[in-house]
């Protein structure tokens, strides 16, 4: 996709959403079910992942560990990001790997070490690119990709979270 076409497919999105600020407010959903084990089966957009147990906690490796998941979440948000922001200034990019690492100490979900965090302590993202932009141009690249980057946003600023739970009869699947 060139600059052109990136700027015909969003104008009237944009345009829209000045005009109508509401319709810009689109809730995503996800969704999982209870699986065999200790784990949860989550359809994506074009698979079934089924989440487990990290081997730093006692699963078998099989599974996918949400750990990894959202630090790919991140990584694809982040280069699809890269992409379309390097097309709209008109960085060329051959070609680029994207690269999500997270410092996670298993003893806080484990419960072994109360005064230890659940979660990620340190993130961190880098990108690879084969590119002859300058060095100011990656520089707004790299800022640009920040800002618009809604994984990479929504764990910089925490959202507010709720969380609930009801009681309720489920048909089993087979």
């Amino acid at each position: 996709m060139n600059r052109n076409e990136l700027q015909t497919l969003q104008a009237p999105l944009k345009e829209r959403y000045r005009a109508a600020p509401d319709a810009a407010l689109v809730t995503l959903r996800a969704e999982g079910h209870l699986g065999e084990g200790v784990t949860c089966n989550v359809q994506t957009g074009k698979l079934l992942a089924t989440a487990g147990l990290h081997p730093a906690t006692g699963g078998s490796g099989l599974a996918a560990c949400s750990g990894d998941m959202l630090l790919e979440a991140l990584v694809a948000c982040a280069g699809v990001t890269c992409n379309a922001v390097a097309t709209a200034i008109g960085v060329d990019i051959r070609s680029g790997i994207v690269r999500a690492e997270g410092d996670l100490d298993f003893r806080g979900t484990l419960g072994v070490a109360k005064d230890v965090p659940v979660g990620f302590a340190r993130i961190r993202l880098a990108f690879d690119l084969d590119t002859d932009a300058s060095e100011d141009q990656l520089a707004t690249l790299v800022r640009l990709t920040e800002r618009y980057c809604v994984v990479y946003q929504t764990l910089r600023q925490s959202p507010l979270l709720a969380v609930s739970c009801r009681k309720t009869r489920l048909q089993r699947s087979r």
